[in-house]
């Protein structure tokens, strides 16, 4: 764990992992909740955790440069549940990537338990970890010029929802008509770092059933 200054009150924390991200993040968290460390944002990201507001950056710097990270804690409130219909256009690929039928795409997706690892790319939209690390399919080598709103996809460890019509890369699977963010709802994004997510299958093709 490697921490460096960002103009006079911030630090950039770099880790190796994403897990070690999750769980630097979660232990922040911890800290600010019961008043040892006073910080303005804790933003996490793949394998960086930024923390703008100190006012001692590098005592911090130092302390967290010999500390041990706890694992990653469980849920402390209930998995946001997102309904999805696995119609996806590149859900058949998907399943040969995986060597299973596209039905058992949609079983083995909507039984993994997620976590909001960072948010970015665009507002609402998260980076969902959960699925095992051999699920891992690569982004398309040419990106879709628009991919719709509420289309459920995959890329590396990550699964991930757009919130809005965009440009896109990913694999897609499915489509959920759940709103990720509105301007009128507080907080605007339904997803944020750590919470927990389940996908609800609410169509799934016809070759498997899947376990609600």
């Amino acid at each position: 764990m490697r921490a460096l200054p960002v103009g006079d009150r911030a630090l950039l924390v770099e880790v190796s992992t994403d897990e070690e991200a999750q769980a630097l993040h979660a232990e922040l968290l911890r800290r600010r909740a019961e008043g040892s460390l006073a910080v303005r944002e804790i933003v996490p990201a793949a394998r960086t955790v930024l923390l703008d507001g100190l006012d001692e950056p590098a005592r911090l710097a130092a302390q967290l440069s010999v500390a041990r990270l706890p694992p990653v804690p469980p849920p402390t409130k209930e998995a946001v549940e997102i309904p999805v219909r696995y119609d996806g256009p590149d859900l058949a690929d998907v399943a040969e990537r995986w060597g299973v039928s596209p039905g058992e795409v949609a079983r083995i997706h909507a039984a993994a338990e997620f976590r909001v690892a960072f948010c970015g790319f665009a507002p609402g939209f998260g980076y969902l970890t959960g699925l095992p690390a051999r699920y891992g399919v690569p982004r398309h080598d040419t990106p879709r010029t628009t991919v719709p709103a509420g289309s459920v996809g995959l890329a590396g460890p990550y699964t991930g929802v757009y919130p809005r019509s965009s440009p896109g890369g990913w694999r897609l699977i499915g489509t959920t008509d759940a709103v990720l963010w509105d301007h009128a709802r507080v907080p605007a994004a339904l997803l944020s770092p750590g919470t927990p997510v389940r996908f609800v299958p609410v169509d799934v093709p016809v070759d498997v059933a899947v376990d609600s």
